[in-house]
């Protein structure tokens, strides 16, 4: 992938990524050997019972892989999450989050990837895996 939507992701007013803004997330770090998301705690992304829900925890970690995989890609190659399991360790109540992924496997068509996503204070809250497609947007493909 062109590294340009990645230039323009890591800037602080970034416009290329509307669930960033949504959900308040920050990029720390994003590159082929791995990429690392941040989101502070935002009382609006509890659910009715006080804790933060599991969908916000799984999008940070799907996102975090998604773009270790860009990171990996050829300009005009973009990906598609097709499959993704989230295994949860510990609620969280009121911490910010942080996100880092790696590739476990690069092939033609499909990308394997997984996360680890830990609290403010360092503990392991979710771990996620999972197997991104390859999309080639180049024009002839």
């Amino acid at each position: 992938m062109s590294s340009s939507y990645l230039d323009e992701v890591l800037k602080p007013d970034q416009r290329v990524n509307a669930l960033f803004n949504l959900l308040g997330v920050r990029p720390v770090r994003l590159g082929a050997d791995g990429a690392e998301l941040e989101l502070p705690f935002k009382p609006d992304l509890l659910q009715g019972a006080g804790v933060l829900a599991g969908g916000v925890m799984a999008a940070l970690a799907d996102e975090a892989m998604a773009h270790v995989v860009l990171a990996n890609l050829e300009p005009g190659l973009q990906t598609a999450t097709i499959e993704m399991s989230v295994r949860y360790f510990r609620p969280v109540l009121r911490s910010g989050l942080r996100a880092a992924a790696s590739l476990v496997n690069k092939g033609k068509k499909i990308i394997s990837a997984e996360a680890t996503v830990t609290d403010d204070q360092g503990r392991l809250v979710c771990k996620a895996s999972a197997s991104f497609f390859v999309v080639d947007r180049r024009q002839g493909a």
